[in-house]
């Protein structure tokens, strides 16, 4: 009997005195060929076929198809994929343990073993989206909003404390701790994973998927990490594996070096806008090329960041001696590090000087050539050379206005008895936030020392400017202290506010009433300059219409100068004690200078810092739950509620309804974000689920934000399409979630249109432009939609996290043929749909859409199904991804 060639390829590897089995590509090539050229990025996924090899979920036929990606650069052909861990944030893991919590009610109910619903591969949470910046500019900033985080969270924090007594290998690390990317690549991350089975200690690549898009940070310590919504985590975590077509590889030739005063976010700014003009969604983007080899691990995991922004499932980047030392920096052990080397260069992972793998398409960018940038005002990819900021604000503000209102005048304000005018333009946001860059040593003490030489001179920030610093673990604060650059930071109104994603996520807090008043009495358009990743509509600040991303340097040197359009290149940012200007360029620290900070950055305070990463603080530990298998619900919680998505459930699957008469609920343009079908940040007294929290007892100040409530279905429901800033082109010249309820006309919310249409069992269809679904990983965009009724999005293109969320939650994605649009259909948002046969319902087939318009035509526009893989068709089938999972349980 012929080895399997998980059999053929097993191997052994020395560490010191321990002996690690692994399945050896090198051994398993002698069978499939050359795969030398490989990028390094299916290796890790080649690998991971072998080792799950079990002649059923994956074949020797799926091994072959992805060794010879190689004969093509491309493989038409769906692999099933098993990561080793899970991550988890509390936004997204909230809902997720509701879920959890939720399929072991549907299990009992059904007469199966509870004890199934337990994550089968470890499973990390961190507590880090809920910190809001209430209190800033002072030295009791931080430990008041810890404490006003730990009382609006409480429930949340007692449910997730019983979710981690209650199921197996999950593990919560406690608020106040860090950004969850930054905690992942500074601790949790090990690149290369063992484990003890059957007495022998195996080991493989790292990997993981994640409940936060920006999972993919990891990538740039060589794990292979993307985000997924928390549907699909919780499948995977139950040990269903990842159905996926195996993906194009575009690779990205770096060369050359960054210039004198150009830092990683420039970088980072600049490969978004390329890849995301060249098209790289549902790929992988592999990083080679010289350029790498004075690229900081850093500098790598920035960019690597972004990779939902440029689109790409992930941006990796192979490991390499620059990996080892920053392992040995964070404090890995040195066994661990020693396991990655040798399992690195026995698996041909390793990077080498002058390796070329092959690619679908290749791009190259000289380091020399990148300038200093921001992103803006609304989407990460449009980015704005630094001189340019001031035309790109003006060419924005131009579209906010009317022509009578172009020059609107500044508007008086006073604060503490003192007078101010708040100028059109004004920055009143400064925020050194974020994953992105508060793991980047290098541009936090470039900030420092901006702040440093202004305080040095005597510049002040404006004091319209609310200016915060959340860095994305402890270690950040403990650097800043050694290099002495704190008290410059306080001096200019970036004091500590919390560890966690605060205004990134849209936690920016309230502006100070002064402000909030001038701005609306003004109809100012303001801005806000942070150092994140997202600056959609919306999202930072409901009266902050532009946003803009930058480097933590521009960060303060924006808050000192205070407006948009002022040119950081040539104007002056302030004027110093004497009166004389003062430009960025005089305070602008050099390279030798960041290097020598840099230097401060020890082993020491890696290790000391995450000594106890799972204790938390008193508040935390003093959080006491009782154990059980079920939880136990309360009816009067306004933040967790028994989820209804499997109270119909049935053991065997009801085959899916055709579609007929099916009314648009709203008709939305290009680049709709996850934010836009399911904001994160606050909640608007006026609003469907403001009313809601208001008619059970919750005081305004109470409401917290959206991403808080997200384990309780009725907020999340009233809340889907509620941000202010969507535009339902069924409702011209309204910014927000309204639509016309049809035939009558009416105009009302989305929420209450979708209540009525129930009544009337009328089902429901959504029609978008191009990238529908961009941005977060937010499962709510997909189960929001399935609680107000939507059967069937209809979209000229799909981002690939929310595409799966849609499937997922048993919505149908519908794409539109090339060249046809909602405008060349003249679509007004008044037609009705008819979809029927899906019982028959094939991956990737034409599907027959039937629009009957108001004056009796009819005319049948032939879209494109994207269910994409026959395991995506099952979950549909299932009526979603977790009904299926409960089936399978019950077997």
């Amino acid at each position: 009997m012929s080895l399997t060639l998980r059999e053929a390829s097993k191997d052994t590897l020395q560490v010191k005195d321990k002996t690690y089995h692994y399945y050896s590509l090198p051994l398993a090539a002698k069978s499939l060929g050359d795969i030398a050229r490989l990028p390094k990025s299916l290796k890790v996924l080649l690998e991971n076929l072998l080792r799950w090899q079990d002649g059923n979920s994956i074949t020797g036929k799926d091994i072959q198809a992805l060794a010879g990606w190689l004969k093509n650069a491309h493989a038409n052909r769906e692999i099933a994929y098993r990561p080793a861990r899970v991550l988890m944030q509390d936004f997204t893991g909230v809902p997720a343990v509701v879920d959890l919590a939720a399929m072991r009610e549907a299990v009992k109910r059904l007469g199966g073993d509870t004890a199934k619903v337990n994550p089968l591969s470890p499973v990390d949470l961190i507590i880090d989206h809920s910190v809001t910046v209430d209190r800033f500019g002072d030295d009791e900033a931080f430990e008041e909003n810890v404490r006003l985080e730990m009382e609006r969270n409480h429930e949340r924090y007692v449910f997730l404390k019983w979710g981690q007594q209650a199921f197996s290998r999950f593990s919560v690390v406690p608020p106040g701790t860090g950004i969850c990317h930054q905690v992942n690549l500074e601790y949790l991350g090990k690149a290369v994973w063992s484990e003890q089975q059957n007495g022998e200690w195996i080991a493989y690549p790292d990997t993981l998927v994640g409940t936060d898009s920006h999972t993919t940070m990891i990538n740039g310590l060589g794990v292979l990490g993307w985000g997924v919504g928390g549907i699909e985590a919780e499948a995977a975590m139950l040990g269903q594996p990842i159905s996926m077509l195996i993906p194009d590889v575009v690779g990205v030739k770096l060369t050359g070096k960054l210039r004198e005063g150009i830092t990683a976010t420039d970088l980072v700014l600049t490969v978004t806008q390329m890849l995301r003009k060249h098209g790289v969604v549902g790929k992988f983007v592999e990083f080679y090329g010289d350029g790498l080899d004075s690229l900081p691990l850093a500098d790598r995991a920035t960019i690597a960041n972004m990779s939902p922004e440029y689109g790409a499932t992930c941006g990796f980047f192979p490991i390499d001696a620059i990996t080892l030392d920053y392992m040995r920096l964070s404090g890995r052990s040195e066994e661990q590090v020693e396991l990655v080397e040798k399992y690195a260069k026995a698996q041909s992972l390793w990077r080498n000087p002058g390796d070329e793998p092959i690619f679908t398409s290749t791009l190259e960018l000289d380091m020399n050539d990148v300038e200093a940038s921001l992103a803006g005002p609304k989407r990460p990819q449009d980015r704005v050379a630094l001189p340019d900021v001031p035309k790109a604000f003006a060419a924005s503000n131009e579209l906010e206005v009317n022509a009578a209102q172009k020059d609107r005048q500044p508007v008086d304000y006073v604060v503490n008895g003192h007078q101010y005018q708040l100028p059109d333009g004004a920055v009143v946001i400064a925020a050194i936030t974020s994953c992105t860059n508060t793991s980047n040593p290098g541009v936090l003490m470039a900030a420092g020392l901006l702040a440093k030489k202004a305080v040095t001179l005597g510049l002040k920030q404006q004091p319209w400017v609310k200016a915060s610093l959340a860095p994305g673990s402890k270690v950040v604060s403990d650097y800043l202290a050694k290099a002495k650059l704190t008290p410059y930071l306080d001096e200019l109104g970036f004091n500590l506010v919390g560890y966690g994603c605060t205004t990134c996520i849209g936690n920016s807090g309230p502006l100070p009433e002064p402000i909030e008043t001038a701005i609306k009495k003004g109809d100012l358009t303001v801005g806000a300059v942070l150092s994140g990743n997202r600056n959609f509509e919306g999202r930072i600040h409901p009266l902050v219409k532009t946003n803009w991303l930058a480097s933590p340097p521009l960060v303060v040197a924006y808050a000192l100068a205070g407006n948009m359009n002022i040119n950081l290149t040539t104007d002056p940012l302030s004027h110093d004690r004497k009166g004389d200007p003062v430009y960025l360029k005089d305070i602008w620290p050099s390279a030798q200078e960041i290097a020598r900070a840099v230097e401060q950055v020890s082993t020491e305070m890696f290790r000391k810092e995450y000594a106890e990463v799972f204790e938390g603080t008193a508040e935390w530990k003093e959080i006491n739950v009782a154990r059980s298998d079920t939880y136990s619900w309360q009816d009067d919680s306004t933040y967790i509620r028994l989820s209804p998505f499997f109270d119909e459930m049935q053991a065997t699957p009801v085959p899916p309804e055709d579609i007929h008469g099916a009314r648009i609920l709203a008709m939305l343009g290009d680049s709709v974000t996850t934010d836009h079908i399911s904001p994160a940040g606050s909640i608007k007294p006026d609003s469907p689920a403001g009313r809601y929290l208001q008619s059970r007892g919750v005081e305004r100040k109470d409401f917290n934000s959206y991403g808080s409530r997200r384990g309780n279905h009725e907020v999340m429901m009233r809340g889907t399409f509620a941000n202010i800033r969507i535009r339902n082109e069924m409702v011209p010249g309204i910014e927000g979630g309204m639509t016309r309820h049809l035939p009558g006309n009416d105009v009302i919310s989305i929420y209450d249109a979708a209540m009525r249409y129930q009544q009337e069992k009328t089902p429901l269809a959504v029609i978008a432009g191009k990238e529908y679904g961009s941005g977060s990983s937010r499962d709510w965009a997909a189960k929001g939609p399935r609680l107000l009724g939507i059967r069937v999005v209809i979209a000229e293109s799909f981002e690939r996290i929310h595409r799966s969320n849609l499937i997922g939650m048993g919505i149908l994605p519908l794409e539109f043929p090339q060249g046809v649009t909602r405008k060349t259909l003249g679509l007004t948002g008044e037609e009705k749909i008819d979809i029927v046969d899906l019982q028959n319902l094939q991956p990737g087939a034409t599907v027959p859409v039937m629009l009957m318009r108001n004056d009796g035509r009819q005319e049948v526009v032939p879209c494109r199904c994207r269910i994409d893989t026959a395991a995506e068709l099952t979950y549909y089938q299932n009526d979603g991804i977790l009904h299926y999972v409960i089936r399978n349980m019950l077997k």
